[in-house]
């Protein structure tokens, strides 16, 4: 992680940011209850080495170039579990993050060999790279991050377009990628679900 560049931004990204190959994106919050636990961090990485990390007071949410990027037909959004993390950056953001891909949805049809479909357990199988999970439980919410966070946060994020590439290629090689993209259009809709109180609720179960 020492090699790779972390840059902090306050509110919002700079201008003049591009992600031509797609963008990973991430989030950190005071916990998992989207109406209580305010977004603290979002993190951000187009694949090259080099994280920006977009910290929030929690006083305000305007973000309009974040906002612009995550709403951008264009560009590509790549998660690690996105049904939280869009419906997180829905609750606070207000703004519907689309196209998606999500690295666990594709993990859980292409390697139906394991049950384990953790970040970590990806990154280590497919990449061949040990991740740290050390500062998963920590206040996201300090005014200062440490550097321990701010080295986790960018963790999340740096190694999703790899993860995909290896994803696509298992997708494909067991027919299984219009599933995966199938899911993936859903999942804005799953993520609305979860905001209007039906996350615990299966809709398709008899």
């Amino acid at each position: 992680m020492s090699e790779s560049k972390i840059s902090i931004h306050h509110g919002d990204l700079p201008a003049g940011l591009s992600f031509p190959k797609g963008v990973a994106i991430d989030t950190e919050t005071l916990g998992l209850n989207p109406h209580r636990d305010r977004l603290c961090l979002v993190q951000l990485s187009s694949g090259d080495g080099s994280a920006h990390l977009v910290k929030f007071d929690g006083k305000t949410y305007e973000a309009p170039r974040l906002k612009a990027l995550l709403a951008d037909p264009a560009v590509l959004k790549i998660f690690h579990f996105a049904r939280f993390d869009i419906a997180v950056l829905k609750q606070y953001l207000g703004v519907d993050t689309a196209p998606l891909y999500c690295t666990k949805i594709a993990s859980k049809l292409a390697r139906t060999y394991t049950d384990r479909h953790g970040l970590k357990d990806l990154v280590g199988e497919l990449l061949g790279i040990e991740l740290s999970k050390q500062q998963q439980s920590s206040d996201w919410g300090a005014q200062e991050l440490s550097d321990s966070q701010k080295s986790y946060a960018a963790s999340d994020v740096l190694h999703l377009h790899a993860l995909k590439d290896k994803l696509d290629m298992m997708l494909e090689r067991e027919g299984r990628l219009a599933f995966a993209k199938a899911a993936f259009g859903f999942l804005p809709t799953r993520a609305k679900l979860d905001l209007a109180g039906f996350g615990d609720d299966d809709i398709f179960a008899h």
